[in-house]
This record gives structure tokens, C-alpha cells and sequence, in this order.
């Protein structure tokens, strides 16, 4: 997983409160186990509108306009995330993607995907939100730049957000661990046990 320190980027404005996991990603593309390939799909039933029997970009929606289009930085609204448990949703902004997403809050089971595959999410108090909202509708194209190390959110006029985050998700990220990449570090120790147990109870380990 790619480790996360700093990204610098647009903020992309998504005015939109409980956004859920069918919304970020449908379930007609949950077919796949692979990671790749789902950024295309990112909130597909906003991205696209139907035009003559063909899916096109609609030019509505934020991500299809300039300077949004290659933006890292999601900006968006409470419970972020709710809905299904389903990765795929973590997984296609990641592919597109989105490094980071800053809202009041965000829905648990979405919030520790988003850990296991290395977007950092920045909770801020509602009231900052809203004025980074006002930002971003009066300075179209304001940028930002998250240091994880430094738990800052910086904008572009200077402005700066400090934030909390839970030091063993903080280590996670930084070192690009996910929890199976973090249990990995222990093998040795796992190993040593493992013998351990094998010649305490060796009743548990014979072969049928």
C-alpha cells in the first residue's frame, strides 16, 4: 500500500451530506476482486447521464469540471461513507485517485477500509467545513495541502486547519501498512510461538 506524508491538491468540493457506498461505487460494478480499474466507476450515477443509448460525462457533476477533474482532496459533508460495508467503495477512489477526504465525519465501517488502503480521512469541526465550503464557492479552484506527519490541513490563502488522528491509524499510514502488513511484522514472534505451542500441546498438531 502506498504510504502517505503529504499531498497537495485542489480541494473538490462535493456539497452533499450521507453519501453512501452505493453512491460512491454501484453495485453492478462489485463483480471484481481487483483493486484496479474501479476509479472509472467513482460515483457513476452522477459522473454519467444516459444520452442516445450511450453513458456520457454529465457536466454537472464536480469531477467533470476543470479544475477538479485530477483533484486529490475530496471535500464533502457528514457520514461520509454510510451504507453497505462493501471495500469496492474505498477501493474506486483510491484508483481514481483521491488521497484524502475532509468532512465533519464519516461512517465507521467505511472509515477503516479507507485505512486498509491508504486514504486518509481529516475530520474537522462542522464549522470549519462550512467555511471551507464558502472557500471553495468563492475561490473556485482553491488548493490545499494535508501533512500527515505535522496532523495540518493548509489552504491556499494560508489558512490552517489542525487535526486529529489516532497515532496507530497515523503509523499505518505513514509506513503504508495495512493490518496484514502490520501482523507480517511480528512473524518472527508468531513463528517462535507457534513451535511453542506445538511442543506444549503436541496432541493439537498431529496429522489425521
Amino acid at each position: 500500500m502506498e504510504a502517505f506524508t503529504v499531498v497537495e491538491s485542489v480541494l473538490v468540493p462535493l456539497d452533499r451530506a450521507n453519501v453512501d457506498t452505493d453512491a460512491i461505487i454501484p453495485k453492478q460494478f462489485l463483480k471484481t476482486l481487483s483493486r484496479q480499474g474501479l476509479g472509472q466507476y467513482l460515483f457513476y450515477d452522477w459522473r454519467y447521464r444516459e444520452q442516445e443509448s450511450h453513458m456520457v460525462p454529465n457536466p454537472g457533476f464536480i469531477l467533470n469540471q476543470d479544475p477538479y477533474r485530477n483533484g486529490r482532496i475530496l471535500l464533502t459533508r457528514e457520514n461520509f461513507g454510510c451504507g453497505s460495508s462493501r471495500e469496492h467503495a474505498p477501493w474506486a477512489l483510491a484508483d481514481y485517485g483521491i488521497r484524502a477526504i475532509v468532512a465533519p465525519g464519516f461512517a465507521e465501517i467505511f472509515a477503516n477500509n479507507c485505512v486498509q488502503n491508504g486514504i486518509l480521512l481529516v475530520s474537522l469541526y462542522e464549522a470549519d467545513v462550512e467555511g471551507l465550503f464558502r472557500k471553495t464557492a468563492a475561490m473556485k479552484g482553491l488548493s490545499a495541502r494535508i501533512d500527515l506527519a505535522e496532523q495540518i490541513l493548509r489552504t491556499g490563502d494560508g489558512q490552517v486547519y489542525p487535526f486529529h488522528m489516532d497515532p496507530s491509524v497515523k503509523h499505518k499510514l505513514l509506513h503504508g501498512l495495512d493490518d496484514i502488513q502490520v501482523t507480517l511484522q511480528y512473524q518472527e514472534d508468531i513463528r517462535a510461538y507457534e513451535a511453542g505451542r506445538r511442543l506444549q500441546m503436541p496432541w493439537l498438531f498431529r496429522e489425521t
